[in-house]
């Protein structure tokens, strides 16, 4: 059996609904294509893991329907062969959709022998290394899916996700949510500390922003939380690395197990892991692909970037943490900018690029200096690339508040309690004056990253995130 999870946008949802419903209450079908994120050990239960995210929604042909009823529906098979073509062309797998108008909650006898007549088709055309998803859909709502991955028993999604405006996540079976929640369950429900208890999330940055998200989350009550950071605490950054000691600084301590012994410490039943390294590394691929959601800490532009492409092919929300605290022209003691901002990075939100936030050729710089230091230095000299420059102002309770910005952020995904729709692709908060405001921003026409749906859920392909380099 494959521990397998399925991840829709919310718009390929919409579609799917539009084409299952029938006016005579009768049975529909539809077409899908997935992506596939092959895990080969999530950071939690060291064991493989397929995610499908979905690709696009596609019709059956009204001419293709032989028979329906509330029970039963049945197509020719002709569209299904040729997309069983495309999928194996293009990498991709197929699925097959319907619905139980009835509200039979659960897949029927009926549903398994065409279900294994159709992969078996599939198998003869494609191979039997490609699996076939199927979806159902039980009332208006509810979604089900599972896998075959051979003709006899077909794996179930254990979870389900919905990512677009806001995140929800369906579990088959649902831990239940510890007793030091109640007072939060007075605000929110039971519901969302259910939730919350199943959500797996990375913190990518264990900083002056990172250290309270990881802090916040915890106490939250997120079942699992993943963090990744390559760097180890230092005398100056005890100020605001929370968590951390002057024997830590002096000891050299990675971050990251800094992360992992304050969580632990709570002895909250969080489920804490810790990758040291680079982002993208194979490691911390496997880490970041296991995720629902992802906080962005980090205070570069490559890593920013890598996120934000990252968020769009494995449907993975991204909240992106950013803090502007910008010394006085003169050198003289003082701040003649402070600012906290949250990005969400998700399908069909613009991009830290075309908002300005991120600069390609400074993450260029960046990854020359991470990859082939003695080159950066060489064109440094030659004035080819810029060097790192004075370090940046930093006060505890500014990082802290950017911090808090971000989780009530993944609250509002998840229960809307601004009442503003879900979430907001960019928050901007001035501290100095105690406002702030919404920004919009729109894509660049021809933007690789945010104007190319051709990418979301996408998932695994080669080169990775088709990047070179």
């Amino acid at each position: 059996m494959t521990n397998c999870d399925l991840i829709f946008q919310q718009v390929h949802r919409e579609q799917l609904c539009q084409l299952l419903a029938s006016r005579k209450g009768e049975e529909r079908a539809a077409y899908m294509l997935f992506g596939i994120s092959d895990i080969a050990k999530d950071p939690w239960q060291l064991t493989r893991r397929v995610r499908y995210t979905s690709y696009e929604v596609i019709p059956i042909p009204e001419e293709d329907y032989v028979s329906a009823s509330r029970r039963h529906v049945t197509w020719k098979t002709n569209s299904f062969v040729k997309l069983c073509q495309r999928a194996k062309q293009d990498g991709l797998v197929v699925a097959i959709a319907h619905n139980h108008p009835a509200c039979t909650d659960a897949f029927s006898d009926q549903d398994d022998q065409n279900e294994r007549d159709l992969y078996q088709l599939m198998v003869n055309r494609n191979g039997g290394e490609h699996p076939l998803v199927s979806v159902l859909q039980v009332g208006k709502d509810t979604i089900r899916a599972r896998v075959w991955n051979g003709p006899s028993v077909p794996d179930d999604c254990q979870r389900i996700s919905f990512i677009g405006s806001g995140i929800e996540v369906s579990t088959i079976q649902r831990d239940r949510p510890k007793a030091f929640l109640d007072r939060q369950a007075l605000a929110f429900g039971e519901d969302v500390n259910a939730a919350l208890r199943d959500l797996r999330v990375g913190v990518v940055g264990c900083g002056g922003t990172g250290s309270p998200v990881v802090h916040l989350l915890a106490r939250l009550g997120v079942g699992r939380i993943v963090v990744l950071d390559d760097d180890i605490v230092e005398t100056t950054n005890l100020n605001r690395l929370q968590g951390a000691t002057i024997d830590d600084a002096n000891e050299k301590t990675p971050k990251v197990d800094v992360m992992v012994r304050e969580v632990n410490r709570m002895g909250l039943g969080v489920q804490v892991a810790s990758i040291r390294g680079w982002v993208n590394t194979p490691e911390a691929r496997d880490a970041l692909k296991s995720c629902d959601v992802i906080f962005g800490c980090t205070d570069d532009h490559s890593g920013r970037l890598f996120l934000n492409r990252f968020a769009l092919f494995y449907l993975i929300p991204v909240i992106d943490t950013g803090l502007v605290l910008m010394p006085n022209e003169s050198g003289a003691p003082g701040l003649q900018e402070m600012a906290a901002r949250v990005s969400v990075l998700a399908p069909s939100a613009p991009c830290l690029v075309c908002r300005k936030t991120v600069n390609v050729t400074r993450a260029r710089e960046e990854d020359l200096r991470r990859h082939s230091p003695e080159e950066y230095e060489a064109l440094k000299n030659e004035a080819y690339v810029r060097g790192s420059g004075n370090p940046a102002p930093a006060v505890v309770t500014f990082t802290t508040e950017a911090a808090t910005m971000a989780v009530n952020e993944l609250l509002q995904g998840l229960v809307d309690f601004r009442a503003e729709g879900r979430w907001a692709w960019q928050r901007y908060r001035r501290l100095d004056r105690a406002t702030e405001r919404v920004q919009g921003a729109k894509a660049i026409p021809g933007c690789g990253i945010c104007a190319d749906p051709t990418i979301w859920g996408r998932a695994d392909i080669e080169p990775f995130l088709d990047r070179t380099g």
